[in-house]
């Protein structure tokens, strides 16, 4: 009788978690390319509407393809440091070190904050530095991010390095910080997602980042975050490639986000 209950109680626990998976819509947007051609780039986009249980993308292909977080990673690197002590809070302070750098807004004293907003490389070389090889493969493994890879060195490895995450994997690490699910403290997690904001109104906040770096002969751009409404969260991640440079790469990122958010009226002003 126990034997025939247990089997019973199996059966259930699989039709409850097959249930549960199959109610995942995806909808596919092939007619966003145009987004992308605009640009002269490649890419994708995964956007999650967390209420509806539904994935809108384009170019499917792309979103278990692994690429460098290059910049994205100061999330991460945010959330490490902080953890461990060694930014002891957003406003915690780094000198600059007088090297001249093609970024104008980088050669100055930075805040946790600032160099956050101002994407500041050498900021949070210097941080991953100070937490240490041992301490930060340890948090890679402990969140899954990415393939936890930190080989290329302490100060390169998520730039220059072979640390590689995909689309995918960054819309589940944002689901888990956004929900204060990821093993960090829920101090920790606030203040990352504080420094985060990039837009901030009475109906929706946008919290974010972007990423450049090289990759394989390309250009790889991402724009990754998450919208919160009053009712809803929408969680981000553009991913763009370019074989051949072009001036307006840098803010294609965020303009065909912006598009796509806009038609889907996520975004009400």
């Amino acid at each position: 009788m126990m034997a025939l209950l247990r089997v019973l109680m199996c059966i259930v626990s699989i039709f409850c978690f097959a249930t549960a998976h199959t109610q995942t819509q995806t909808i596919d947007h092939p007619e966003w390319k145009t987004y992308f051609d605009q640009y002269l780039v490649d890419g994708s986009l995964i956007l999650y509407d967390l209420k509806q249980d539904k994935y809108h993308v384009y170019n499917s292909t792309q979103l278990d393809q692994f690429y460098t977080p290059a910049s994205t990673f100061k999330i991460f690197n945010s959330l490490v440091g902080l953890e461990t002590g060694v930014i002891i809070d957003e406003n915690f302070l780094i000198p600059w070190d007088k090297v001249q750098r093609q970024n104008p807004n980088w050669n100055q004293d930075h805040t946790l904050k600032s160099a956050f907003t101002n994407s500041t490389v050498w900021y949070y070389q210097e941080l991953a530095r100070r937490v240490g090889g041992k301490q930060m493969k340890y948090w890679l493994d402990k969140v899954g991010y990415g393939n936890a890879d930190t080989t290329g060195g302490i100060d390169r490895f998520w730039l220059t390095g072979n640390l590689r995450i995909t689309p995918q994997q960054q819309i589940k690490f944002l689901e888990l910080l956004q929900a204060n699910r990821l093993p960090f403290s829920t101090k920790t997690m606030n203040t990352v997602k504080e420094i985060m904001i990039v837009a901030d109104s009475t109906n929706y906040t946008i919290r974010a980042k972007t990423g450049w770096a090289y990759q394989d002969l390309a250009d790889i751009g991402w724009y990754v975050g998450y919208i919160e409404t009053d009712d809803n969260t929408y969680f981000f991640a553009v991913c763009i490639q370019a074989q051949s440079l072009q001036p307006t790469f840098a803010m294609a990122r965020t303009v065909i986000a912006d598009s796509i958010f806009n038609k889907l009226n996520l975004i009400k002003k």
